[in-house]
């Protein structure tokens, strides 16, 4: 019995420590200041918002209570999680961006498409052959391109698309590789494309075929690759494993750095 009371006691203190006194609470009950400066109305998922203008249409969106789970990514206009459609007042366009490059606009009516669905083919990029047959093998489609430039209005990258598409319908791997190879995979353009085309899957097997069967090998990467796998830079990996943060920063500023 004797026990039992002294763990009731022991509990209580714990708990008493626990609990915040009375000014605490308070002081975490304070509400938040709000940023100042000017706000505007946005219209996301139809449902009307207040928010500081002059943000992103990401940070806006977190302003107005929604907490992001997908459809983030890189928060820097690398990654192209984040593609956005939207209109504004007393326009029929549908415009396009990234959420976390695109600054809102007062009444500007929008929603995220963080994935839009597209056929996406399976390949051993080492079996096919770099040329038109395997481009209209995987992706058929393609021949539906009606040049129309609607791609590349919805590139969020300024990527001259439907270029891309058609030298890739001529078998022009090369320059279908080199025009597509900003692109962040968004998929904002095949979601505007009247030929359901999908562009971006297109210009990553050009940019495959490229690379593997047609640019000549670097053999400064084959040279380094082997110094790797003989161990000649173990030492100095030990090294840096062992170094404080200040240290590595040293080591970074004060590097050799590879003439450009």
């Amino acid at each position: 019995m004797a026990k039992k009371k002294g763990k009731e006691k022991e509990e209580k203190v714990k708990q008493e420590k626990a609990s915040p006194k009375p000014e605490e609470s308070k002081k975490e009950a304070a509400p938040q200041q709000e940023p100042k400066g000017e706000f505007i109305p946005i219209y996301f998922m139809g449902k009307k918002y207040m928010v500081p203008a002059t943000v992103t249409i990401m940070k806006a969106i977190e302003y107005a209570g929604y907490r992001f789970i997908r459809g983030c990514g890189c928060r820097g206009g690398i990654c192209g999680a984040c593609g956005t459609v939207y209109r504004l007042p007393g326009s029929y366009k549908i415009n396009v961006g990234l959420a976390c490059q695109t600054v809102i606009e007062p009444d500007m009516y929008l929603t995220q498409i963080p994935f839009f669905p597209a056929n996406k083919a399976r390949y051993d990029i080492d079996e096919e052959k770099a040329d038109i047959s395997t481009i209209l093998d995987k992706y058929p489609e393609i021949a539906r391109c009606v040049s129309c430039n609607t791609c590349t209005k919805a590139c969020p990258q300024d990527l001259e698309v439907m270029d891309y598409v058609q030298a890739a319908l001529q078998g022009n791997i090369e320059r279908a590789a080199k025009l597509s190879f900003e692109c962040i995979m968004c998929g904002l353009c095949a979601s505007r494309c009247p030929a359901e085309i999908v562009q971006y899957n297109i210009g990553i097997l050009c940019r495959r075929l490229y690379s593997k069967h047609m640019m000549k090998k670097a053999q400064h990467l084959s040279d380094r690759l082997k110094e790797i796998d003989e161990g000649k830079f173990d030492g100095d990996m030990e090294k840096m494993k062992k170094m404080g943060t200040e240290e590595l920063e040293k080591a970074y500023a004060e590097r050799d750095i590879e003439p450009v």
